[in-house]
């Protein structure tokens, strides 16, 4: 599936279903990206053991992995698990055109809705969710493990 922003500045990507052999990248994307990254053995365990999930990589045009988006199908419902851009990509529309395939895969799978949890100090993220449809619906306190810091619960309704 394409998803491709044609607005000045912004880099066009595929999104294509994360593979085994897109780990190496993905981590290494996960490590800048997180204080408490996932480990190989938890993506292996989503991409090879869960029927939920649904991973995908944005790869530039030279086949550089650039980002990723993974999500849970429960019922109708899409869970985002996790979305991270490597900071090389950001602010040139990677993550909107993984939020846009996040909404294709959720629709295709019987989808009604989008939910996601975003750090309280995540502002960046916090406003492209902001942008991208996603409204604020609640706190998780204490669900970042490394700090104890709250998470704010966001939906966003598919029409």
């Amino acid at each position: 599936m394409s998803t491709e922003v044609s607005s000045k500045g912004y880099l066009p990507v595929e999104i294509e279903p994360m593979r085994v052999r897109d780990l190496d990248a993905v981590l290494a994307i996960e490590r800048v990206s997180f204080p408490t990254p996932w480990s190989r053995y938890a993506y292996l365990s989503e991409l090879l053991e869960n029927d939920r999930a649904h991973y995908v990589v944005a790869r530039t045009s030279d086949g550089e992995v650039a980002g990723y988006l993974g999500m849970w199908m429960i019922v109708d419902e899409g869970h985002i698990t996790t979305i991270a851009v490597h900071p090389a990509y950001r602010g040139r529309g990677v993550g909107r055109q993984l939020l846009a395939a996040a909404e294709l895969i959720a629709r295709a799978n019987g989808g009604a809705r989008l939910t996601l949890e975003v750090r309280v100090s995540n502002y960046v993220a916090h406003a492209l969710y902001q942008k991208f449809g996603y409204v604020d619906v609640g706190i998780r306190p204490g669900y970042y493990r490394d700090n104890n810091e709250d998470a704010i619960i966001m939906w966003k309704e598919l029409s």
